[in-house]
């Protein structure tokens, strides 16, 4: 059966760690909750080995070389979740901090835990310490929590937030991965066209000279181009590393994102990718503020700066002008022409009976299945259209080369 490694509170409020062997988590949370202790984190273990986990002095060390120096994505979710759980258990917050801390192997973890508990010990709302480290958490988090803070359920509220961030985490990565296959198919195309142009093509480049006939245009610029790339491969590298220094920086102009953004919007398939995965985004977002007493006109304030698309997030001013005017909400999302038509219906359905934030969660599910399908269909196309064009680059390299040949052919005949 396979090891899974746990962290849980145990009656005395203490936090303990260890492994034991399961057929799946939910039989460890069963045994876990049946010996009176509250799981906050469960995973399976890379080690063998029963009893509690010990911190190694050599393995820690070598993970250290590769650790993050900021604190990731994914460590904060779990400090969310594990933060939610010790509330939840009964324990006061400072001293759920200082158990993080204690538990924490992170080195940027354990700072921004120990700077947060420093800020609530001095006599600041936990909403106040998390608002000064806005490089860390985003206004949207802050917002959460102080609502959290404000209705007396600061663990519900955290765990109801970790959940989010979650459900947004894995419509990313579904869609990263499903460009990992494409991603290194571009690679192997590069390489191969690279290899052929720089050690292939100078085989016969000699030759055809030595023919002192008129070769081919085709042959021609293959010659041509393999030997630029002998010569001056090296200015092809320093521009490529000139554009990833400046594209990153032309990006950030906002007026360039937004013609970039508005771009991207219109392309086949493409497009409709990027508006269902704005839109899943969009509503779990704005539905997890109002379920925390964030009002409407606040929510869209923030749920446009979360938004990935310039264009979509723009749009939302309009919405919200409109809002403040007494116009609602559903119907001026409609007229901005940017969302989709169904997600629109739904809003305005959830917005005329009284039950958005219910709505809300019904669009960000039903469009976390389009994305599903839409990355499918994308790949359906994509993968085929890469293969073709990389048989018909690397072909057309080698027929050039062959007529070369046969025109070397009939000179000697």
């Amino acid at each position: 059966m396979p090891r899974y490694r746990y962290k849980a509170v145990t009656p005395g409020g203490e936090v303990a760690t260890g492994e034991l062997e399961a057929a799946n988590q939910a039989e460890i949370v069963d045994r876990l909750r049946d010996q009176g202790m509250m799981p906050m984190h469960i995973g399976e273990s890379a080690g063998a080995g029963t009893g509690p986990v010990r911190r190694g002095r050599g393995r820690g060390a070598r993970r250290r070389w590769f650790a993050p120096r900021h604190v990731t994505r994914d460590q904060l979710i779990g400090l969310t979740r594990e933060l939610s759980t010790l509330l939840n258990a009964g324990l006061p917050l400072d001293r759920a901090l200082e158990m993080l801390i204690g538990v924490s192997i992170a080195p940027p973890v354990t700072s921004l835990l120990q700077g947060i508990r420093d800020d609530v010990r001095g006599g600041r709302a936990l909403s106040q310490a998390l608002e000064s480290r806005h490089d860390v958490f985003s206004r949207f988090y802050v917002n959460i929590v102080r609502a959290g803070e404000a209705g007396g359920s600061l663990g519900d509220v955290l765990g109801r937030l970790a959940e989010t961030m979650e459900r947004n985490k894995e419509t990313r990565e579904s869609v990263k991965s499903a460009l990992i296959y494409p991603t290194i198919l571009v690679g192997v195309a590069a390489v191969s066209v690279v290899v052929l142009l720089i050690f292939v093509v100078p085989q016969f480049e000699h030759t055809f000279a030595q023919a002192g006939k008129a070769l081919p245009l085709a042959t021609a610029v293959v010659v041509m181009v393999g030997s630029f790339f002998r010569n001056w491969w090296w200015a092809v590298l320093l521009g490529i590393v000139a554009l990833a220094w400046w594209l990153p920086r032309r990006l950030a102009k906002p007026a360039v994102r937004r013609r970039v953004d508005a771009r991207l919007l219109t392309l086949p398939i493409v497009g409709d990718l990027v508006t269902k995965i704005e839109v899943a985004r969009f509503a779990r977002t704005l539905a997890t503020l109002l379920a925390n007493g964030v009002t409407l006109l606040s929510g869209l304030a923030i749920v446009k700066e979360t938004m990935g698309n310039g264009v979509l997030a723009g749009a939302l001013e309009g919405v919200i002008a409109r809002l403040r005017e007494g116009k609602g909400f559903g119907r001026p999302l409609a007229d901005t022409g940017l969302y989709p038509r169904l997600a629109t219906q739904m809003i305005l359905v959830g917005e005329e009976s009284g039950r958005l934030e219910e709505m809300l969660s019904r669009v960000a599910d039903v469009y976390d299945r389009e994305v599903q399908t839409a990355v499918k269909r994308f790949l359906a196309v994509l993968e085929p259209a890469l293969i073709l064009s990389l048989a018909v680059l690397i072909g057309g390299i080698v027929f050039s080369i062959l007529l070369g040949v046969m025109g070397m052919s009939e000179l000697v005949g």
